[in-house]
């Protein structure tokens, strides 16, 4: 499978979570209408169950309609033209009398033909006396003719569709606990990729059918739990121990191998994200902490995994959820359960189990998990994400690079002109878990829980487009408050407000495109002015300018035009280091007035050149341009 149609796979994964989001509703109905039965409220009972059934039975539409939205970038009109198929396909299936509802696959595929229709026509033209019918009426009408001929090709091949699921679902279930083992699995591994959604929309919604005492027919696991059919929830019991006991086991470990000086902070992040596996079943930002480290790590704990749905599956456990494996689901469907008691001692064997080895694998191989190693976490920087928002914007290569903007749960979800231009290390210094490039210019990248916060921001600052300025690191070497700098002048900002860095190489390059303005004849500092007016000063270390240029070289001059990475100053580093006071190098906008706000990224190793390090929004009466 090429990158790029790995690619088109995560854009229906997205779009197939759309529909989701309603299942915590339905499930909450029916807990509370099993409550109200035990007080004796019938009446009150029966309402709430047949509300959380309800949201069940009509799934089919729900899907038609969050596979549109999720294709055709939130487009209301794609959405109104699934359900007008959805609806057709109905009243066909009424007139010929078809012994078969509606099923979440039939809504998925006019999901997808209104979706791709409302992307293709939507800004197509006619001449002006007909164009009335053009642009997103024409993929309104184009949808409902296609909607006539799929209606038509569904039914004729519902009983061989119906018998490839079924048997798809007998032939795992006629394999045992290892089928199941196979799933989960696979269930994992897709994780990696975002794309775990293709697979349980086969196994959570597609196998298996079951009719209760009303005669609402449900398909697939988990409906099919919710509506009561005692042998469904074999696809999700086995999740439980997995993200209610294990991956938080991880996380204590990943603690526990951190350095000394770093587990405060380390310890903050993970035990939140190890109650937040615990609690919901989110669990992307555990898996990503080791993912990418130690790739043979995740293939174990794929397995292991598997091996607890296999041991679930063996014993007759039966459970499901409307979200996630987490203990709120564990505990609001407890009564839908069968044998669900015997997932607590489950889960804690599988804890030791993840603990042990995850212990002696970060030991044995030096794996670096965080705290080993010193990096940006995300919790560093969520008192003020949202002011780093543009610098992650920079980060993957500008507004213009960005197509598509969405987001899951735990991940940006993305689509980009080019995704060569995407920083992957400014990304991870931001507090990204992980970034995947999966072809065709789709992305993800993972900021667990603040993903969609982050979307909501992006997407906000898009389409405000104010005037930024972006900046990259000058040098090779590590980020400091400006205030951290050994001199008065800078670190009170009486010369502007800036970040600065303690270099190790003895370059400096451009942080920014513009002009030289002004080169000092010691050559151990310069001036850049920006085509918005900043007027940006760098200079290498402290007190340098006695050292009369020794150790020195420009090369650029007075008038020169440079851009972002541009080699401006070599320096001998060694010699430099030895004979100054410090070499701190200030990176300050002289003209601060200009600035209306400012973003810093966290105050980390950076790479010359290359890692976006700090961004600001003009003032819209301080706009002005250079003039050579």
């Amino acid at each position: 499978m090429s990158l790029n149609q790995l690619g088109l796979l995560q854009q229906l994964s997205r779009a197939l979570m759309q529909p989701l989001i309603a299942l915590p509703a339905a499930a909450l109905a029916v807990a509370i209408g099993h409550m109200l039965q035990g007080t004796g409220m019938h009446d009150a009972a029966t309402l709430f169950e047949l509300t959380g059934k309800t949201i069940f039975y009509v799934l089919p539409y729900l899907f038609a309609a969050g596979v549109a939205l999720g294709l055709s970038n939130n487009a209301g009109v794609a959405a109104m033209s699934s359900m007008l198929g959805m609806f057709i396909f109905k009243q066909l299936l009424t007139h010929w009398h078809a012994a078969f509802e509606p099923t979440i696959l039939n809504g998925i595929l006019f999901g997808v033909l209104a979706g791709m229709i409302h992307e293709r026509f939507k800004n197509v033209q006619f001449p002006e006396y007909l164009q009335f019918f053009g642009g997103p009426r024409f993929a309104v009408l184009l949808t409902t003719l296609s909607s006539i001929f799929l209606s038509w090709v569904m039914i004729v091949l519902a009983p061989f569709m119906h018998q490839g699921v079924s048997f798809l679902g007998q032939e795992i279930l006629a394999m045992g606990g290892f089928g199941i083992f196979i799933y989960g699995v696979l269930h994992r591994v897709l994780v990696a990729f975002g794309l775990h959604h293709l697979l349980n929309n086969v196994y959570w919604f597609q196998v298996g059918s079951f009719t209760d005492a009303e005669g609402m027919t449900f398909t697939g696991d988990l409906p099919r739990f919710f509506a009561g059919d005692p042998t469904a929830g074999v696809y999700m019991a086995g999740l439980y121990p997995i993200m209610m006991f294990a991956l938080p086991a991880v996380a204590l470990a990943i603690v526990h191998e951190s350095r000394e000086d770093l587990r405060p902070k380390v310890r903050k992040t993970y035990f939140t994200a190890a109650f937040v596996s615990l609690l919901t079943g989110i669990t992307e930002p555990i898996e990503f902490a080791f993912l990418f480290a130690a790739p043979y790590l995740f293939i174990v704990h794929a397995l292991l995994s598997g091996a607890a749905m296999w041991l679930t599956a063996e014993l007759g456990i039966r459970h499901g959820f409307s979200f996630s494996a987490g203990a709120i689901d564990y505990v609001v469907n407890f009564h839908q359960s069968t044998k669900a008691l015997w997932i607590i001692p489950i889960g804690v064997a599988f804890g030791l189990i993840y603990y042990v080895i995850f212990r002696f694998a970060i030991q044995k191989f030096q794996i670096p998990t965080p705290g080993r190693v010193e990096v940006s976490l995300l919790d560093d920087m969520a008192s003020d994400l949202l002011h780093r928002v543009p610098l992650i914007i920079q980060a993957l290569g500008g507004k213009d690079n960005i197509v598509d903007t969405q987001a899951c749960i735990t991940r940006l979800r993305l689509r980009v002109q080019n995704d060569k231009l995407v920083d992957r290390h400014a990304l991870r210094m931001m507090g990204a878990a992980g970034v995947i490039r999966l072809g065709g210019g789709h992305l993800q990248v993972v900021f667990g829980t603040y993903s969609e916060l982050i979307k909501e921001e992006m997407v906000k600052r898009l389409q405000r487009d104010p005037k930024q300025v972006w900046f990259v690191a000058p040098v090779q070497g590590r980020m400091i408050p400006i205030e951290e700098v050994p001199d008065t002048i800078f670190a009170k900002k009486l010369v502007g407000k800036g970040v600065a860095f303690y270099p190790d190489r003895g370059e400096l390059v451009s942080p920014v495109r513009g002009f030289i303005r002004h080169v000092y004849p010691t050559m151990h500092a310069l001036g850049i002015e920006t085509p918005e007016g900043l007027e940006v000063l760098l200079h290498i270390g402290i007190e340098t300018s006695s050292l009369n240029g020794a150790g020195f070289q420009a090369v650029v001059q007075e008038g020169d035009e440079v851009k972002p990475g541009q080699l401006l100053i070599k320096f001998d580093f060694n010699e430099v280091k030895k004979r100054c006071k410090s070499l701190a190098t200030p990176m300050v906008i002289t003209n601060s007035d200009k600035v209306a706000s400012w973003s810093m990224a966290p105050y980390a190793p950076v790479k010359k050149g290359q890692t976006s390090v700090m961004s600001v929004v003009l003032h819209e009466h301080a706009l002005g341009g250079v003039h050579r």
